[in-house]
């Protein structure tokens, strides 16, 4: 079989679409799902059109209309869509010729060289609209990172890729149709079948089709069979509809007047720019011990926190995230809790950059030396990590920088600075650190800042996660990510955006990889099931939101009130509802208290030293479970998209239920792979539901019984389109179901 055999015999094995609909729509596209607002799946609608061209074309130039029109194409926006390195997403179009004709389409997609990597069937999902989807990839997945064996490779694979519509006139269903027509009402049946026979010779003399010898033989054939009038019609007929022919038809269609679109390009960005687990912690904490005698805690340094890199590794987490590990100034210090005043032994905030030891370039002493930063990137690339680092751009007071450009922090009028949380407040209160301002001196700081992130990039770091960023303008942040990237493409931006939803907008359009997001705070079933509608929607093709139930500075309302149970049902919707979450260190010991009137943990880790006694995580349960959950991910590829999610429809208010679906062709195996998150959202009460779904949405045959696994237990269940379950929070908080095929 030639190579453009096979690539037709792939593109003709495709399944229904998972997919999330745009709020927008005004279409009348199939639905299995009742609620407002909600992901679908779009379901396979055959096209019932008429009379095709008899007239074969060649492919049309794609600066206008072809003999087809193809527009609309799908995802829209301002700016390039981006996707990782393998990352299933959806495209779509309309497609349009005068009112009569079958069309057929496939999608295909080029890496930024110009060659062919993929091509696929596009299905018409909604004929009254012609509009036409499928799902793609570009490339294959991978997990290999900056400083492994094989980046080469993959790095030559980033870049700039393109998807094009092709769409054709179909003329032998076209035929199909008005024979069958033909012989059901016993009219003009000679023309018919004559006219089959003209049809099928033209295709096994036709270029397009690529046949071999042994199939335009085959063709002819069928054709003589066809124009033979000694036989009946029923024979006449069957050999023109014979396995044979109707194979060739799926695989190497005779197509007429064949048309591309414009192509649409999409930036394709390194592994673990979507599809990640992060770990966030401090490196003083690690290792730390309460020295009773001496009355104070000895903070943990770089070497002994290496135990939080294996701690990371062996709970699954890719990525390990830092707070600033540079030098915290002394003046305004702050104490436990924040307190205004700090004691002689508290360590202050890492977020208050710089003392006369050394700005944010500098290792602070207290943890270590370059030396050591090196040492600890290399033993996270050894198990398999990621380093990512906090970008914090408040400095102390004590920063050198200050003493060199005093310039670059916003003051009042009299002079002092102003507050680093509302720098135009006339009040500040918070003297430890500054607001760097950007209106006094953009390029200098600016030229400050990239120098620093290269200095921690030749340390071994990868990745950034920006502070705040939405306490600076967009346009800075554009600038240092551009000009960061000029030298080290590789490195990824993580932008701590809760702020409002256009400046999250604009930071990711500014660069930034992932953002932190509302997800916290999205607790009831209908927040939820909005949220990861949104999550999932064609706005993650410019911003990818990434799931933490908690972090060292949030603690929610939720999790304070459910328990245990409250931190296994948060963190199955974070590692499941989108392909990057993310986990604070304290997580896996139900650390729930906070201070009193806030969303904040009581004694917040920025302003002390933890000691943590580990050895007590496994009488929680938790720890065991974000392993799991990390694994659940790793084995299946319907987890790194966001852009395959469908809710599923179930009628307690409790219980939650979406699925991700990822058809073979894009799997490395060659297999659907299918997985159904049904969670109670109640930490105390036990729920029961019917969950109902379209088999055929996930490519199963309708109306018989298939079998699911739950991924958490290993426990087997029958499913069918309606499905009672019930989850107790003393039992099972979820199910996190594989569909066996």
């Amino acid at each position: 079989m030639t190579e453009h055999a096979k690539t037709m015999n792939t593109a003709a094995a495709t399944t229904a679409k998972t997919a999330i609909q745009t709020k927008t729509a005004k279409t009348s596209t199939t639905s299995n799902s009742t609620t407002r607002k909600r992901a679908v799946r779009r379901k396979t609608t055959a096209s019932a059109t008429a009379t095709a061209s008899a007239t074969a074309s060649a492919h049309t130039a794609s600066s206008g209309f072809g003999r087809i029109a193809i527009f609309d194409i799908t995802p829209h926006g301002e700016t390039t869509p981006r996707v990782e390195l393998g990352e299933q997403f959806h495209v779509s179009a309309q497609l349009a010729a005068e009112q009569g004709l079958t069309l057929a389409a496939t999608a295909i997609v080029r890496n930024p060289r110009g060659k062919e990597t993929m091509r696929r069937t596009m299905t018409c999902t909604n004929p009254g609209l012609s509009r036409w989807e499928t799902d793609v990839q570009a490339g294959e997945p991978s997990d290999i990172r900056p400083w492994q064996s094989g980046w080469s490779a993959v790095k030559r694979q980033l870049g700039e890729w393109t998807v094009s519509i092709e769409a054709w006139l179909d003329p032998y269903a076209t035929w199909l149709k008005q024979a069958r027509n033909a012989i059901d009402t016993r009219e003009d049946v000679e023309n018919a079948l004559d006219a089959g026979a003209s049809l099928l010779r033209r295709w096994a003399s036709t270029h397009d089709a690529h046949l071999t010898a042994g199939e335009r033989s085959a063709l002819k054939k069928a054709a003589d069979t066809l124009a033979d009038r000694q036989l009946s019609v029923a024979e006449r007929f069957s050999a023109a509809t014979i396995d044979e022919v109707t194979a060739l038809h799926t695989v190497k269609p005779l197509r007429d007047g064949v048309s591309d679109s414009e192509p649409r390009t999409f930036r394709v960005e390194r592994p673990a720019s979507s599809f990640t687990a992060w770990y966030d912690f401090f490196p003083r904490s690690e290792g730390a011990t309460d020295d009773d005698a001496a009355g104070f805690t000895r903070l943990g340094t770089l070497a002994t926190a290496v135990s939080g890199l294996e701690r990371a590794a062996a709970e699954g987490f890719d990525t390990v995230c830092l707070p600033p590990i540079s030098p915290i100034g002394m003046t305004g210090r702050r104490g436990r809790n924040g307190a205004a005043h700090a004691g002689a032994h508290d360590p202050g905030s890492p977020y208050a950059v710089g003392s006369a030891e050394g700005a944010a370039d500098s290792v602070d002493p207290a943890l270590g030396t370059m030396d050591d930063v090196r040492a600890f990137t290399a033993k996270a690339h050894e198990l398999g990590l990621e380093v990512a680092l906090d970008v914090s751009l408040f400095v102390s007071p004590d920063n050198p920088w200050i003493a060199e450009h005093p310039q670059w922090v916003r003051r009042k009028a009299d002079g002092t600075p102003a507050d680093p949380l509302n720098p135009f407040d006339l009040q500040s209160e918070r003297k430890d650190m500054l607001p760097l301002d950007f209106d006094a001196d953009s390029d200098g700081i600016v030229k400050a800042i990239v120098h620093t992130l290269d200095v921690w990039v030749k340390a071994g770091v990868t990745a950034f996660r920006a502070v705040e960023p939405y306490r600076w303008p967009a346009q800075v942040w554009q600038q240092i990510i551009e000009r960061t990237h000029h030298v080290h493409p590789e490195v990824l931006f993580l932008a701590e955006s809760f702020t409002a939803p256009a400046m999250m907008g604009a930071l990711s359009r500014a660069g930034f990889t992932q953002s932190d997001c509302y997800f916290p705070w999205r607790n009831t079933k209908r927040e939820l099931e909005e949220y990861l509608f949104e999550a999932n929607s064609d706005a993650a093709y410019t911003q990818h939101d990434t799931f933490w139930p908690s972090t060292h500075r949030i603690l929610t309302d939720y999790l304070r009130d459910n328990g245990i149970a409250g931190y296994a049902i948060r963190a199955v919707l974070a590692a499941t509802g989108v392909p990057s979450w993310g986990i604070a260190s304290g997580y896996e010991l139900v650390e729930n208290k906070q201070q009193l009137g806030t969303q904040t943990p009581e004694n917040p880790e920025e302003y002390e030293i933890r000691v943590r006694d580990w050895s007590q995580a496994g009488k929680y349960g938790i720890a065991e479970l974000l392993t799991s959950l990390n694994a659940i991910r790793k084995r299946h590829p319907a987890v790194r998209s966001y852009h395959n999610l469908t809710i599923l429809d179930s009628p307690d208010a409790n219980i939650l239920a979406f699925a991700r679906h990822t058809p073979a062709e894009l799997t490395a195996d060659g297999k659907p792979d299918t997985l159904i998150v049904i969670v109670n959202l109640d930490g105390h009460e036990a729920h029961q539901s019917m969950i109902r779904l379209d088999p055929t949405a996930f490519g199963l045959p309708a109306g018989e019984p298939f079998t699911v696994v739950d991924e958490l237990t290993g426990r087997t269940f029958t499913w069918t389109n309606d499905n009672y379950v019930s989850l107790a929070p003393w039992a099972d908080v979820a199910h996190v179901l594989s569909v066996k095929r």
